[in-house]
């Protein structure tokens, strides 16, 4: 599990003739990619060349929020959250502050903003598959030890965990199925190494960056030679105007009668506020989700508890006590048999309710 909720403890900027340095933003993506200032036409086919849709299906509205999102933020969704940009890290150390300063606010290449769609999204979306494979593979080996079937495994055709005996599957299953169910036990074996190790990595980088040892905070980062950091005023103004000036463009790109391009003038001026104000909408979504979802857990667990409790079982009848004994805990005294019997069953004083044993009950006698 990745730390969460270091970002801000403390503020990293471009050093001339250094690396840039960048705060500890080690929040989990959630739904932004790395890209430059190209246009939307050279997104959209970049976007077709990387075939991730046809791959990914389920992907496919994500992918298209992260690249167009990193097209004009030069950053994932979540770094655009808290004003931070991506930047590569090749600045050379003999050069001056001026291009020092062009060259940390250069654009990403599009290696960079190819390979930062994969980190972001293909390769968690891979181990996400890996795990439920390999927890289908651990609930199989867990129902076939219950059932005392060593050769069991998990049935594919009936969509559930079932003991499946070598002989059935040799004679009634395909080769297909062999094979996957030979590659569900390879991947039950190797994921939990796999896991522990990109884990290790993780937790490593992170310290390491914590502790001023290195300038990036996660291996896929030093991979790609990109630096996370803070967005300067200027850099904020000139992505701005660039907005703007792509905006005008298609404002003036329409066609047609007057009423036509009133009409299309306004449903891009709906579309562009709602843009701009998606931010903001989504925190204010997530809160209202959060909350909605503690008071429905809050009126469910009101609703399971019991109005009325059972009462609790009677002690001992009162009568004159024959062999007296006293439990240590509570300091009560009985019938020696009557408590012997209670606590044997209820494991408790039957007075105070306190958690007592027989080793507990102590014989009383006195003098005639």
């Amino acid at each position: 599990m990745a730390v969460v909720g270091v970002a801000g403890l403390k503020e990293r900027n471009v050093v001339p003739g250094g690396w840039a340095r960048q705060p500890p933003h080690l929040l989990r993506d959630g739904g932004g990619s790395a890209a430059s200032g190209e246009s939307p036409r050279r997104s959209h086919l970049l976007h077709r060349r990387l075939g991730l849709t046809q791959t990914l299906p389920s992907q496919a509205p994500r992918l298209r929020r992260r690249i167009l999102r990193l097209t004009h933020a030069h950053a994932s969704f979540s770094e655009s959250l808290y004003g931070l940009r991506r930047r590569p890290a090749n600045i050379s150390a003999k050069i001056d502050d001026t291009v020092a300063a062009t060259a940390a606010g250069g654009s990403l290449r599009r290696r960079q903003k190819i390979l930062s769609v994969v980190f972001l999204v293909v390769l968690p979306y891979m181990k996400s598959k890996l795990h439920s494979i390999y927890n289908r593979e651990r609930e199989a080996r867990l129902q076939a030890t219950l059932w005392g079937d060593e050769n069991g495994g998990y049935d594919d055709a009936r969509g559930d965990y079932s003991p499946v005996s070598t002989t059935t599957s040799d004679t009634g299953a395909s080769v297909t199925m062999r094979i996957t169910k030979r590659v569900q036990k390879i991947v039950g074996f190797c994921y939990p190494w796999l896991h522990a190790s990109t884990e290790g990595l993780q937790f490593a980088y992170q310290m390491l960056y914590l502790l001023d040892a290195t300038g990036y905070y996660s291996l896929a980062l030093h991979a790609l030679g990109i630096h996370v950091c803070r967005a300067t005023g200027q850099e904020l103004m000139d992505m701005s105007s660039r907005i703007s000036k792509m905006r005008n463009r298609e404002r003036e790109r329409l066609r047609g009668p007057q009423w036509l391009k009133t009409l299309q003038g306004a449903l891009l001026s709906c579309t562009y506020t709602v843009l701009d104000y998606a931010q903001t909408g989504l925190i204010a979504a997530v809160f209202f989700f959060k909350m909605m979802e503690w008071w429905y857990q809050s009126a469910e667990e009101r609703m399971s508890a019991p109005t009325v409790y059972p009462p609790p079982p009677p002690p001992p009848p009162p009568k004159k006590r024959v062999n007296p004994s006293v439990v240590t805990v509570s300091g009560f005294a009985f019938c020696y048999a009557c408590i012997f019997k209670y606590i044997t069953q209820y494991k408790r004083c039957p007075i105070t309710l306190m958690p007592a044993t027989v080793d507990q009950i102590r014989r009383l006698f006195h003098d005639v």
